[in-house]
């Protein structure tokens, strides 16, 4: 009898190890929200750079990792390439409008946009302002609409001048709403068109994505809005500046129509066509 050192077939009773798939491809694009499984920071593209992407948190914190594996979505593993390169086509504006670029400047118009202050003017021209420039459309901003019916009658619309004025806030049964109401039934509401947006500030039209949130804060009544957001996301808010910064932060974000709320995007519009329309 022939003694085997070895025994058996040591490989009996083992199948084949599982090859483990392969993570699939996810392009890199604005606002995806993303963790990195070896630190677990979880945020979302803010800004995408040749071989690397920079996440936000919630808490406005950005880090900086390179393209490629070890990331997660939705707790699944996936593999970060590099983005999708669009199509080329006509230039797009900030607005999606088709860009203009052989038209002189245009002298203004008699007609004017009225919006409620600093923050609304700067987001509409970012985003609208190539629009407006060829139409030849100012935008004004006002510091608040109390006074809106006695600005109204000082500008003294009429047929080929028109006044469209946004408001925050405009809700049933506010106070913002009756203002309007009050400017529609006066002497030159044929002429004039006031809309509005739901949210307490022109800050919420900005989509909350865009920080690397899934929602606003809601601040509770008695506490002034800005400063409560700002207090709510950890950022200095003890003053004016402070706010201001805030603001640039939030402006940073936007780079065209698609970081923002329909709800603003379709009452800017309709401004636009109600203060160009040549009837």
């Amino acid at each position: 009898m022939t003694y085997d050192r070895y025994g058996s077939d040591p490989l009996v009773g083992f199948t084949k190890r599982p090859v483990v798939g392969t993570a699939p491809v996810v392009p890199a694009e604005r606002d995806l929200v993303l963790e990195h499984a070896a630190t677990g920071f979880v945020g979302a593209i803010v800004r995408i750079e040749s071989g690397s992407v920079e996440l936000e948190d919630r808490a406005g914190k950005i880090r900086a990792f390179p393209l490629g594996g070890g990331f997660l979505v939705d707790g699944a593993r996936i593999t970060l390439g590099a983005p999708v390169r669009k199509a080329a086509g006509p230039g797009r504006s900030a607005s999606g409008s088709i860009r203009v670029t052989d038209v002189a400047a245009r002298v203004a118009l008699p007609s004017r946009i009225y919006v409620e202050g600093r923050h609304d003017a700067e987001l509409v021209e970012k985003v609208w302002g190539h629009d407006l420039r060829v139409e030849g459309v100012v935008v004004e901003y006002l510091e608040g609409v109390d006074d809106l019916v006695n600005l109204v009658a000082q500008f003294g619309p009429a047929k080929s001048r028109r006044l469209g004025v946004l408001v925050d806030h405009l809700v049933p049964n506010s106070k913002e709403s009756r203002i309007a109401d009050a400017v529609a039934r006066g002497p030159h509401g044929s002429h004039v068109l006031v809309v509005g947006h739901p949210y307490i500030d022109v800050w919420q039209a900005v989509k909350p994505a865009r920080l690397g949130l899934r929602e606003w804060p809601v601040i509770p009544r008695g506490i002034e809005w800005k400063h409560g957001i700002c207090a709510a996301l950890g950022w200095p808010h003890d003053d004016q500046a402070d706010i201001a910064r805030a603001w640039q932060r939030i402006l940073g974000q936007v780079n065209s129509y698609n970081d923002l709320e329909p709800a603003l995007l379709g009452r800017v519009e309709q401004l636009i066509d109600f203060v160009t329309d040549p009837a």
